[in-house]
């Protein structure tokens, strides 16, 4: 059986795969809360074979679906969770929530753990009908948007397993390129205080929303004096109340770091945790630091990511309507950098090895340092539409979004078929992965005593 045979085979379960991706997209989940959506992945995997282990690594929402034997050992690494904000009626080219103030799949998740399931099936496809040694293993990948489930997955040693791992993410063009991704921690800062009268006995109270507010001002300070790629998100969680004549006791906030690599990252929250305690002294306050998560800097492969290109130029890229373009073209509209004229990408661009650190942060970087990574892109959105948008949730059931999800899911199922014939490009990959390493070994970034959190419902 050859990669064509696959392709076919993955075409002819079109709809299958649609009826996965579109039962996530109604049922848009966040954060470790993603039950159906993880329930709905796992029935697919039991309905095509694979042996499924639910609440891998503690994690309720996290699972495996494994077949095969021996190695290569390939990983397929899918995402399901929505955001927040988000809700959005689906074909439609203007913002209108399905639920007002729900969630919604923003970020083409509900495509992205489909792709995989269906790059998986291909490998287990070729596995059956070649009788070749090799084992796939469908990683169910909760939390990926602002709680790392990954990292936490690969502190307890999920990929160690892995030779090498395949992802992919919903995009408005096809690429797959080189460079790093920004390694991040998320820490909540939260201060107590003395409530009092603000007017009549002000010096009797102890405020923390100053304590915060001076906080936020050092972060201000800081910023001149890190590099330039370091970024400092904030979130002002809690004021302490809505009666300016109350010296707040309490405030809180939720502080986002990123940094090229984790050694700098460390190096910059030591840094604003000396900021937030400095604020405390300069306010009588006490100060609790509450790790939440983190996740490392991503380490491209090179050499994966050119036969990952190879693969997807072996594709017919899909055709639409006339009907759906116009559609297509109307979102396009929407956004400041579309073209109307020409909504859907139809070019593969070469691979562009790269020494560049993209602005963005993914705990995919952490299985990236537990074994050789790639992850491709296929336009699942019209030209110029930014994930997390409402753009993405609404073309999400369209044509669009489930062709250009087959073609990812083919485009991995090739890639995985190279590493089982080739084992001098497997070998290859591995040599980058340990040279970029430059001898380190993955550490994860999350302290072992911290767990997986539910931020959504979080007061």
């Amino acid at each position: 059986m050859n990669k064509q045979e696959i392709f076919s085979y993955l075409a002819d379960q079109q709809d299958f795969l649609a009826k996965v991706s579109d039962s996530i997209w109604e049922t848009p989940e966040t954060c470790f809360e993603e039950t159906a959506s993880a329930e709905t992945l796992c029935k697919a995997l039991e309905a095509a074979g694979f042996t499924v282990e639910r609440g891998v690594a503690g994690i309720a929402t996290a699972f495996t679906g494994t077949y095969g034997h021996g190695k290569p050992v390939i990983g397929f690494l899918g995402e399901f969770d929505a955001l927040s904000g988000l809700s959005q009626k689906a074909g439609i080219a203007e913002k209108e929530a399905l639920v007002p103030g729900g969630n919604g799949h923003g970020c083409g998740h509900n495509l992205l753990g489909t792709g995989c399931l269906a790059g998986a099936m291909g490998m287990k496809k070729y596995l059956e009908e070649t009788g070749k040694e090799g084992t796939v293993i469908y990683f169910g990948c909760p939390a990926e948007e602002g709680g790392s489930g990954k990292a936490f997955m690969a502190r307890e040693g999920c990929f160690d397993a892995l030779d090498a791992a395949i992802a992919w993410h919903p995009s408005d063009k096809y690429n797959c390129s080189g460079g790093g991704m920004l390694a991040n921690c998320q820490i909540y800062f939260r201060y107590k205080g003395v409530s009092s009268h603000a007017a009549m006995s002000p010096h009797l109270g102890r405020s923390a929303l100053d304590a915060v507010t001076l906080f936020n001002v050092g972060i201000q300070f800081l910023r001149e004096h890190v590099l330039p790629s370091v970024r400092m998100h904030y979130a002002v969680t809690d004021t302490g109340g809505f009666s300016p004549n109350v010296v707040q006791p309490t405030a809180e906030v939720l502080t986002l770091l990123r940094a090229p690599d984790n050694v700098i990252l460390a190096d910059v929250r030591a840094r604003v945790e000396d900021i937030a305690r400095g604020a405390a002294l300069m306010t009588g306050t006490e100060l609790e630091i509450d790790f939440v998560k983190a996740c490392s800097n991503v380490v491209p492969n090179d050499a994966m990511g050119y036969a990952a290109v190879e693969n997807m130029r072996l594709l017919e890229l899909p055709k639409y309507t006339e009907e759906e373009m116009e559609f297509y073209a109307k979102i396009s509209a929407t956004n400041k950098g579309g073209n109307p004229e020409h909504p859907v990408a139809e070019e593969i661009p070469d691979y562009q090895p790269s020494d560049e650190v993209f602005p963005a942060s993914s705990d995919v970087g952490d299985v990236s340092w537990v074994a050789p990574t790639v992850s491709i892109g296929t336009p699942t959105w019209p030209i110029g539409t930014p994930a997390h948008s409402w753009q993405a949730v609404a073309v999400g059931k369209s044509a669009l979004a489930h062709k250009a999800t087959l073609a990812a899911g083919q485009a991995m199922a090739g890639l995985a078929i190279d590493l089982i014939e080739k084992p001098e490009l497997l070998a290859k990959a591995k040599e980058e992965h340990n040279r970029r390493l430059k001898g380190g070994k993955y550490e994860c970034p999350i302290p072992k005593g911290v767990k997986p959190r539910i931020i959504s419902t979080k007061k």
